[in-house]
């Protein structure tokens, strides 16, 4: 990824290719398929990660030491994204999306997500 202070919350998820294709002419507008350009394996790790907050999530015993060395901060950030996450699986499934939609949709918020982690002070 590189230096992450040249992307925002927004911009991180355009650079990996996880926004709605655009179709417009005059005042239609259409979207479509998501763009896929930028980091096609950083994209593919994050849908892979998507998945992972469909089930709610508990913390193992190791996630759970390594939660004790991390900052404050982090920790809570962490916990409160992962909820946020399942949170948001389950608002779309209650939508009735198709889960590789509601997919991407998630990964493209795991993507502004860790944007935030890594530019947090």
């Amino acid at each position: 990824m590189g230096d992450w202070h040249r992307f925002t919350g927004s911009t991180i998820a355009a650079y990996l290719g996880l926004v709605p294709s655009e179709y417009s002419s005059g005042g239609s507008r259409s979207l479509g398929p998501i763009t896929k350009t930028g980091n096609s394996h950083a994209r593919r790790l994050l849908i892979e990660a998507a998945w992972h907050h469909k089930p709610l999530y508990r913390a193992g015993k190791t996630m759970t030491d390594r939660r004790a060395q991390a900052p404050a901060a982090a920790a809570a950030r962490g916990d409160a994204g992962n909820r946020r996450l399942h949170h948001r699986w389950m608002v779309l499934a209650a939508k009735h999306k198709k889960h590789t939609i509601a997919n991407t949709a998630i990964a493209r918020e795991l993507a502004g997500w860790c944007w935030s982690l890594a530019v947090m002070d």
